[in-house]
């Protein structure tokens, strides 16, 4: 289905180029049907054709920088779509220029290496297919259930190297009784059975049945009143106002918030994007953060059992988490002075759909910034901090994950996930129970992982950049140490791509630094940011499992690439039934410098989770964040120009006793 390079512009004669601010702006809805219509132009394409991803195809940043500089050319503004064939299984990876109305290129991919992501139209055919094989209906009566009363829940293959389904589109099918129609399936899973499916051949290739097992039968309805309780009656409102508006300026996707400016994009594949991160020091704009983006996720389970053992999900590169953002709602989702930005993406067929309110921005206070009381002078300053936080939540299935940026005045980035939804449960037996939790009567949640990867495309004042390696070193006695109390910290360069595979470390407090190389501060110090991690485990998977060549980046808290713009996600473009090797390892074999070059940071985060009784039937939020701190990138606490906060005066609330004001 390899599609040739055609001027499509003859094909449409009423369109005419798109020029943007931005070679970095997202991509229109004009844009995109100005994509579909290039590619379905093509000879190549037909009836069956199906867009599985269109998205903006990002210059070089050189270009980019040349441009924003004045030395260099506008870069041509393309759009990269992958194609799937759903007759036959075939697939491209195409380049669409949309100033020359052409493609211009188009690359098969081999489907016995890995596959363009999974369609809803695959999704949505599931049930037909499983309904129409005798072995499926009659495993169900089995279970005392029938097709119409039970929910398919297709899941991603991975890859297990069956012979049946190399070179094939599979799914794996795990099954759930819906009693009705409010009813949530979660709770009533159908443990002991699986079908694997051929999405392009329409039919069941192989039925795992290890034997029935009673269904759960307690219901999991969060949303039902009776299974809620007594609504908790003694909680007061609280309203967050900012009478003079919000602080921050909007003008098209470029944000200036504080001393902070910075561009929002987003993605199908990989959500939100911030672009162009710059903290204004001394009336200088200095570059952070060239582009920041969560680049892969997989949530493996734990769980080996016959009907589970495949169980592990990429939900960028398997399942495009994007395109299942939320429209978010004020007062619920976000909360205060709110700016919502929409989102337009492709369907299936090319043409643009918008989620309304897709982002959300907004500032939050977030208490004491800096204080001190002198007991010397007597005197006692405070400033309260805030944070500008820009969000997007997403469903991928049971799960709902939200991911957040914060920007703080003294000039540090959080990123934060939040994970919440239901847990992805199993009947609850004996032989699972090393791997599950037992959350309700009859009813296990398999042992899991929620493992994130953050691209941090770096700029720390310039594309010179570095990382230190920093820990905490303990001292032991001598003529220097007569005391034994003395410990200082070791700094180790890590210069290439192979050396720069790192894991966190608690006991020492494992930090890296990321410094410019050219440039030093008032002090001769090299100016910096520090990444500092959380502390969780990397992937449990053994080394020599499918998983672990699939899943690599999650090997690894830490990855420092040499900047290349074709390396994008973190286990390679094409995810789906890969057999591993892609991405962050094909990367780093070319054991590239990143000492004072152009350099790229994965960084690897996430829960390890053993889930609770607590957990269902739905989970409060669990959290998993890092953090980058300025270190030596400022001349001293960027935020002492913080007025102080306006209070309305310390007021007491006659009927509470209680107080307001500026403290805490």
């Amino acid at each position: 289905m390899n599609l040739p390079v055609v001027d499509a512009a003859a094909h449409h004669p009423g369109h005419l180029a798109h020029h943007p601010a931005s070679s970095l702006s997202s991509l229109t809805a004009e844009e995109f049907v100005r994509v579909r219509d290039i590619v379905s132009a093509t000879p190549a394409f037909t009836s069956t054709t199906r867009f599985v991803y269109v998205g903006l195809e990002e210059p070089h940043k050189g270009e980019v920088l040349a441009h924003r500089e004045g030395t260099g050319p506008r870069p041509e503004r393309r759009a990269r779509v992958m194609l799937l064939d759903m007759a036959t299984g075939a697939s491209t990876d195409n380049i669409v220029s949309l100033d020359a109305s052409a493609v211009v290129s188009s690359v098969a991919i081999d489907p016995a290496e890995g596959q363009v992501p999974i369609l809803l139209e695959e999704f949505d055919a599931i049930p037909e297919i499983c309904a129409a094989d005798p072995r499926w209906v009659q495993a169900l009566a089995e279970r005392d259930t029938v097709p119409e009363k039970v929910m398919v829940v297709p899941l991603s293959a991975g890859s297990y190297g069956f012979e049946e389904e190399v070179g094939h589109r599979i799914v794996r099918v795990l099954a759930f009784r819906q009693d009705y129609p409010e009813d949530h399936p979660w709770a009533h899973p159908l443990e002991g059975l699986c079908a694997y499916v051929d999405t392009i051949e329409r039919k069941i290739t192989r039925l795992i049945d290890t034997g029935a097992v009673p269904i759960p039968a307690e219901s999991g309805n969060f949303d039902d009143p009776t299974v809620q309780g007594k609504p908790l009656d003694t909680l007061k409102p609280i309203e967050i106002t900012q009478p003079e508006g919000p602080s921050f300026t909007v003008e098209g996707e470029s944000v200036s918030w504080a001393n902070w400016t910075f561009d929002l994009g987003f993605d199908a594949r990989e959500g939100l994007i911030l672009r162009n991160l710059s903290f204004t020091d001394d009336g200088e704009q200095r570059p952070v953060i060239y582009r920041a983006s969560i680049a892969e996720m997989v949530v493996p389970y734990g769980d080996p059992s016959p009907i589970r053992f495949w169980q592990n999900y990429f939900d960028l590169g398997e399942y495009l988490f994007g395109r299942f953002t939320n429209p978010l709602e004020l007062g619920c989702d976000c909360l205060g002075e709110i700016k919502y930005f929409d989102i337009t993406l492709a369907d299936e067929t090319g043409n643009p759909f918008t989620i309304n309110n897709g982002i959300c921005m907004h500032e939050e206070d977030f208490g004491t910034l800096w204080k001190h009381t002198d007991i010397f002078t007597g005197a006692s300053e405070v400033r309260r901090s805030r944070r500008l936080v820009i969000s997007f939540f997403t469903t991928v299935g049971n799960y709902d994950y939200g991911f957040y940026w914060y920007l703080y005045l003294d000039g540090t980035i959080e990123c934060e996930a939040k994970l919440t939804g239901v847990l992805f449960t199993s009947g609850y037996t004996e032989d699972g129970a090393p791997y599950n939790s037992l959350v309700a009567p009859g009813l296990g949640a398999p042992y899991h992982q929620h493992l994130f990867s953050a691209r941090l495309d770096m700029m720390v004042d310039g594309t010179a950049n570095a990382v230190d390696e920093i820990e905490a070193v303990r001292l032991p006695f001598s003529d220097t140490n007569d005391r034994g109390e003395a410990f200082t910290k070791s700094v180790t360069r890590l210069a290439t791509e192979q050396t720069a595979a790192r894991e966190a470390k608690g006991s020492t407090a494992r930090s890296w630094h990321i410094v410019n190389t050219e440039k030093t501060n008032r002090l001769g110090q090299p100016t910096g940011y520090m990444l500092y991690p959380g502390d969780q485990p990397t992937l449990m998977a053994d080394p020599g499992s499918s998983l672990a060549a699939r899943a690599a980046f999650a090997t690894k808290h830490l990855w420092v690439t040499q900047y290349d713009p074709a390396e994008r996600y973190a286990s390679g473009d094409f995810v789906h039934q890969s057999t591993g090797g892609g991405g962050l390892p094909a990367f780093t074999a070319q054991d590239r410098s990143v000492d004072g070059e152009d350099i790229v940071l994965w960084h690897t985060f996430g829960p390890t989770h053993f889930p609770r009784p607590e957990d269902w039937p739905v989970m409060p939020v669990d959290y998993a964040k890092f953090t980058l701190k300025p270190y030596g990138f400022f001349t001293k606490n960027p935020a002492m120009n913080v007025p102080p906060s306006k209070a309305a005066g310390h007021c007491t609330n006659p009927e509470s006793g209680t107080t307001h004001g500026c403290g805490g």
